[in-house]
C-alpha cells in the first residue's frame, strides 16, 4: 500500500524483454535501503525488486501491468516517479494508493494558473466500468504516475489536476506534455462503495 507522496525520481538504465516480460533496471538514492522482494511503486505501479547491485535495481512487469499502464512506453533514460511501500506509524499524507493502475489517460491540455499549472487527462469512458467505481469526482482523489492529487472539473472521461511548483520539479509531472500518456488509479473508497450499491 502506498499514500502517492513520491519519494523522487528514479532513471531508467536498462530495459530488457523476456517472452511477455519486461525487466527494468533503475538507479535512485535509496538503492542501498532497498531489499530483494520488496514492493515499490513505479509511476504508480506496485512492482517487486527482484535484483540488486551496487547501485542498480531490477523490477519485473508482466503483460497484463503492461496492457493497463504506460511502462512499455518507458525508455532508456526515462524518469519514473518511485516510492516504498507505506509505513503503517507514520501519517497519511496523500490517501490510499494500492499501486494497482486501473488504466492509461492521456494529457490534452495544460494551463498556466499563475504559478501553477492545470494538467487535463482524458481517459476512455465505458459506462460498465463507471459503475464499478471507475470515474472521478470534484475534490475526490485520483493517482496519475503514483502522484496522489484531487480532482478538479471532473467529466465522464476527463479530469483536472492543479499541480504546485514543487509537485512539478519533484515529480515527472515536469516532463509531462499533451500527448503524455500517464498511468491512473482510481480511488478505492469508490470502487468499494461501487460495489456495494451493486448489491442491494
Amino acid at each position: 500500500m502506498f499514500s502517492g507522496i513520491i519519494e523522487e525520481f528514479a532513471t531508467v538504465v536498462d530495459i530488457r524483454h523476456d517472452k511477455d516480460n519486461i525487466h527494468f533496471m533503475l538507479t535512485c538514492s535509496f538503492v542501498n535501503e532497498l531489499s530483494i522482494d520488496q514492493s515499490v511503486s513505479h509511476n504508480g505501479v506496485c512492482l517487486t525488486v527482484v535484483e540488486i547491485t551496487d547501485n542498480t535495481y531490477v523490477v519485473t512487469a508482466m503483460r497484463e501491468t503492461l496492457e493497463r499502464s504506460n511502462l512499455g512506453l518507458l525508455k532508456v533514460g526515462d524518469k519514473v516517479n518511485v516510492e516504498r511501500s507505506m509505513l503503517m506509524n507514520g501519517r497519511l499524507d496523500g490517501h490510499i494508493v494500492q499501486g494497482h493502475v486501473d488504466m492509461t489517460a492521456t494529457c490534452i491540455a495544460m494551463e498556466d494558473a499563475a504559478g501553477s499549472t492545470y494538467f487535463t487527462f482524458q481517459y476512455p469512458y465505458d459506462r460498465e466500468m463507471a459503475k464499478r467505481g471507475y470515474f472521478t469526482v470534484d475534490k475526490g482523489s485520483v493517482t496519475v504516475n503514483g502522484v496522489s492529487l484531487t480532482v478538479c472539473n471532473p467529466t465522464d472521461d476527463t479530469f483536472q489536476v492543479a499541480i504546485i511548483p514543487y509537485t512539478f520539479e519533484h515529480t515527472n509531472f515536469c516532463d509531462i506534455q499533451v500527448g503524455t500518456v500517464v498511468n491512473i488509479e482510481f480511488d478505492i473508497l469508490g470502487k468499494y462503495i461501487a460495489r456495494l450499491q451493486s448489491l442491494v
